[in-house]
């Protein structure tokens, strides 16, 4: 599984995340996620994927939280 962080999130259900390795951000659906909810989301999320290919080129597929068993973190100010 690749990983990647979320790059940004539309009103729209979709976002774009920028993988680790550097390559063009990949468009996501809300409807690949895996074990969280889009709303549930914030870009900087860091996420695992897999690559997938649509008629406009390459998206994430089977996307989840790359920390998804961790707590989340409290704000330090």
């Amino acid at each position: 599984m690749a990983q990647g962080t979320i790059a940004r999130l539309t009103d729209r259900g979709f976002g774009f995340i920028t993988p680790e390795d550097g390559e063009k951000d990949l468009f996501f659906h809300s409807n690949e996620l895996q074990g969280v909810e889009f709303n549930d989301l914030k870009e900087g999320d860091k996420v695992t994927y897999e690559l997938g290919e649509s008629p406009k080129g390459p998206n994430a597929t089977s996307v989840a939280r790359a920390d998804a068993d961790a707590a989340p973190a409290a704000d330090a100010e």
